[in-house]
C-alpha cells in the first residue's frame, strides 16, 4: 500500500504540529521565559531541535535509531547541571508533551538521554505507527518553555 495512502491525514497533522511546535525563538532576538529557577534567556529565532533520523512518514524496522540536531542550544550531559542554553534530549513515544514546569517523567514513553548523546536506539513493536517527539530540557530534566521540540511519525514494518 502506498505510504501516503496509509498515513493519510496524519501527514497533514504532523506537518502542522511540527511547524507549530518548534520552540525556542520568536520575532525578537531574545526573550525571557519563566522556567524552573527563575527567568531563562531564550535563544534567537531559528533555535530549536530537529529529528534528523528517521525521516518523517518513513517505514522503519526495529530497533529504530533516532537522532537529533540542535540549533542555538548546546547538548551536554545532565550531570553538568543547569546551564543557560544547554541541556539534553528526551524522546517521547506516543504521548503528549509533559508539564513544561516539571522534570520529564522517566518511563517507557519518556526516554531520557541525560548522557548528552544525540542518537538513541529504541525497540518498537512491528506493525504500528508511532509518533516520536524530541524534547530538549535543562540538566535538571525540566524542559524549556516554550518547548524546544520536534516530532516525526513512522511506521514500523
Amino acid at each position: 500500500m502506498n505510504l501516503w495512502v496509509r498515513f493519510g491525514s496524519v501527514f497533514l497533522m504532523v506537518l502542522l504540529v511540527g511547524c507549530a511546535s518548534q520552540g525556542g525563538g520568536d520575532d525578537s532576538a531574545s526573550k525571557k521565559a519563566e522556567g524552573s529557577g527563575g527567568a531563562v534567556k531564550m535563544k534567537s529565532e531559528g533555535a530549536g531541535v530537529t529529528i534528523v533520523k528517521p525521516a518523517a512518514m518513513s517505514d522503519v524496522t526495529s530497533p529504530v535509531e533516532i537522532c537529533m540536531e540542535t540549533a542555538g542550544y548546546t547538548v551536554e550531559p545532565a550531570k553538568n547541571g543547569v546551564n543557560e542554553g544547554k541541556g539534553h534530549h528526551h524522546l517521547i513515544i506516543d504521548a503528549d508533551l509533559p508539564d513544561l514546569s516539571q522534570p520529564v517523567p522517566k518511563d517507557a514513553q519518556h526516554i531520557h538521554m541525560g548522557d548528552g548523546s544525540t542518537c538513541k536506539t529504541v525497540e518498537l513493536a512491528k506493525g504500528k505507527m508511532y509518533t516520536i517527539k524530541a524534547l530538549f530540557a535543562r540538566g535538571n530534566h525540566v524542559p524549556y518553555d516554550p518547548a524546544v521540540t520536534d516530532s516525526v511519525v513512522v511506521f514500523v514494518k
